[in-house]
């Protein structure tokens, strides 16, 4: 069974703003609080340094747009779509993603703390040379997705198909995959101490190792 472990929820109110990304631009630097966004479509957007705190987004498209150096906390993406967005640099604190799509999203050199996926689709993701403190991916597709370089602390991949997930050097430490499923993932020998997998990833494992296993 994956260890659990508490994360700190969006601290936010339940009486909000209604907004619109537009409302973005009508403060002097990209700054929007206390806010929520609903049932809209943003394409190819593209802002640095966007600042976004207490602000919640549903039913949400945000395709192929450009946030870098974002720095987003305790914000709320409900059935959103995020494909193909980047948020290069970002720090990204006391964040929740449900039931998001989130397709070629790239976190690379993000920081992300308090932070949940859950029932996403994260496939072909890009997490290289990301801290991830305190993150959980739950019952989320993760297929492809790259986790090179990587630095882990308390992460927790719960029921996730992570097929041909890439976590070459990254330590695993103490990261339990074993209710996970995947047909090939990547990593490095050196790595793998105290990595926890179930019997039946062992086995597989076990022949990365050379090792032959008798029935």
């Amino acid at each position: 069974m994956t260890k659990s472990f508490k994360i700190e929820l969006p601290k936010i109110s339940s009486d909000l703003n209604k907004a619109t990304f537009q409302d973005i631009y009508d403060e002097e630097e990209p700054f929007l609080t206390n806010s929520s966004i609903t049932s809209t479509a943003i394409y190819d957007e593209e802002i640095d340094k966007l600042v976004l705190s207490k602000v919640t987004f549903k039913n949400v498209r945000l395709i192929n747009a450009s946030f870098s150096k974002i720095d987003m906390t305790d914000v709320v993406f409900e059935n959103c779509d995020l494909s193909n967005t980047s948020f290069i640099g970002g720090m990204i604190h006391r964040v929740t993603f449900n039931d998001c799509k989130l397709m070629g999203v790239n976190l690379s050199e993000a920081s992300l703390g308090n932070v949940s996926f859950k029932n996403c689709m994260i496939n072909m993701a890009d997490f290289v040379d990301a801290r991830l403190k305190q993150v959980i991916f739950d019952h989320s597709s993760l297929q492809s997705a790259n986790y090179y370089k990587c630095k882990f602390s308390k992460v927790m991949f719960d029921h996730c198909d992570i097929d041909g997930v890439d976590f070459t050097q990254t330590t695993l430490k103490g990261i339990d995959i074993s209710t996970c499923t995947f047909d090939r993932i990547n990593v490095d020998l050196g790595n793998l101490d105290g990595f926890i997998v179930s019997p039946e990833q062992a086995i597989g494992f076990s022949m990365l190792l050379g090792l032959k296993v008798k029935g």
